[in-house]
């Protein structure tokens, strides 16, 4: 298998659907199904899942699924690199110029992909980013806890204006995104990231559900400390950005 990303042409799809996954064989034929029925007959789209060094059966259900949808296509990651790196590589391999992500354990319902691209489409070019932002979340009390924590302290340093950056449902321009500086952990920032350079973001109430099987295999902040320090850095390069100057070309 080739880790060079596929050119794009004109007849690239207007719209990459990222999925990142890993030991997740039981969701998916469900989620595919699901993202179809939501997207089929609305764009010209891809679903991009990026099988991140899973152990189960979950290469063997992308293949079975292949085999069905001309527009599912699988990249594999030779060991697992965590969810960043997932995300980043389905970008690359996308063909699109939006991109929209969601978890593929199913607890993001892809009917509010729809509503996240449209933002993208009626936004204009200035709007780098849809998020969508959960109510009525499906975790644990204890992760739920987590998560206003780390989300608070990440919006009182950054003032991001983000109350759930932890939502996998997201679409955004495929340019913006390959022009931030990637790190572990970028997605989990995307808003403040976006912002820095200069671009728009909507956001999109979405209601969370519970997962169709399995076990969690990514979590919001996997160790503290890397957070922290995410963050810290972040809040670096948020504060030591530059106007971008206005150029143009000259031709005679």
């Amino acid at each position: 298998m080739s880790d060079i990303p596929p050119t794009r042409n004109a007849t690239a799809p207007a719209v990459s659907i990222v999925v990142p996954v890993r030991n997740e064989a039981g969701n998916v034929a469900p989620l595919i199904a699901e993202i179809a029925a939501a997207l089929d007959d609305r764009w010209a789209y891809e679903i991009v899942y990026v099988n991140d060094g899973s152990t189960d059966a979950t290469a063997e259900r992308l293949a079975e699924e292949m085999g069905k949808r001309a527009n599912l296509r699988q990249v594999r990651h030779a060991k697992s690199s965590g969810q960043s790196a997932a995300v980043r590589t389905g970008v690359r391999f996308a063909r699109g110029g939006i991109v929209a992500t969601l978890d593929g354990d199913g607890q993001n319902n892809p009917v509010f992909l729809r509503d996240l691209i449209t933002a993208i489409e009626n936004g204009g070019a200035r709007t780098g980013l849809a998020a969508g932002q959960r109510v009525g979340r499906k975790d644990t009390g204890f992760k739920k806890f987590q998560s206003r924590v780390a989300n608070g302290v990440r919006n009182a340093i950054l003032r991001d204006g983000t109350r759930d950056t932890g939502c996998g449902l997201k679409a955004f321009r495929r340019d913006v995104f390959l022009a931030l500086p990637y790190f572990d952990g970028l997605h989990r920032f995307l808003p403040a990231l976006v912002r820095r350079e200069g671009y728009d973001i909507v956001y999109v109430d979405v209601i969370d559900r519970p997962r169709h099987s399995g076990v969690s295999n990514y979590g919001f902040f996997d160790r503290l400390w890397i957070g922290i320090m995410d963050l810290a850095g972040v809040w670096w390069l948020v504060r030591r950005k530059k106007t971008t100057p206005v150029a143009t070309e000259v031709t005679s």
